[in-house]
């Protein structure tokens, strides 16, 4: 019987032994379960400034990607303008000797001619307005330029250089072709003939005698 309660006390023990072990184990392992947590909790909340600054970085990101899309956005656009108005400038460039050639049969018609074929002539003036009209349409204009104007290498082309009595140097002195533009840009320049200056030339003086004649008369002999 004491041996019964011998073994039954360290049975006992033992368990109780076990639990309390079993208990301190828990216990610590809540511990380091809750200082991890307390670590982690603390690597990953950041502060106030770093919080701050990822902010301002990202808004930062925003607004450079905010104007890149304005940008790109504007640029197409404009590529779009250009490519709408500037589309047809090799055809416009092919019409020109078309324009040119009504311009040069309309100018050789004389009176007799218009009066016997007029329904032709007045067709090839209507051809002619009308070619005007797409012109004007596509936004392609004339450049007219007159004589007297001055010479301007952006929109004119020397075709030639004299000198002009009356006029000044750098004008215009005739007009050979028009030029065209369209938009901005030059379709072709004006052809035209420039002013050298006035030169030194002068008009004889028809009412006194040329210094020739005066030595001519000194050098014949006197009638005896």
């Amino acid at each position: 019987m004491q041996e019964k309660n011998s073994e039954e006390s360290t049975e006992n023990f033992l368990e109780e032994d076990f639990q309390e072990k079993l208990e301190k184990s828990d216990a610590d392992s809540d511990e380091k379960v809750e200082a991890d947590l307390q670590e982690s909790k603390s690597e990953e909340e950041p502060s106030i400034e770093e919080l701050l600054e990822e902010r301002d970085s990202l808004k930062d990101r925003l607004m450079r990607s905010l104007a890149d899309t304005e940008n790109l956005r504007k640029r197409a656009e404009r590529d779009r303008k250009d490519a709408e108005l500037y589309g047809g400038t090799k055809l416009a460039r092919d019409l020109i000797s078309v324009h040119d050639n009504l311009c040069r049969a309309l100018e050789n018609i004389d009176d007799e001619l218009r009066g016997n074929s007029k329904a032709l002539v007045e067709g090839l003036e209507l051809t002619q307005r009308e070619l005007l009209a797409v012109f004007s349409k596509h936004k392609i204009e004339q450049i007219l330029p007159s004589i007297g104007d001055k010479f301007d290498p952006k929109i004119h082309q020397a075709m030639f250089e004299a000198p002009v009595l009356k006029s000044e140097k750098g004008s215009i002195i005739q007009v050979m072709t028009n030029g065209f533009k369209i938009g901005d840009r030059l379709l072709r320049a004006s052809q035209v003939g420039v002013s050298s200056g006035s030169g030194s030339l002068e008009e004889p003086d028809l009412d006194q005698p040329s210094s020739s004649q005066d030595d001519k008369k000194e050098m014949e002999p006197e009638d005896k």
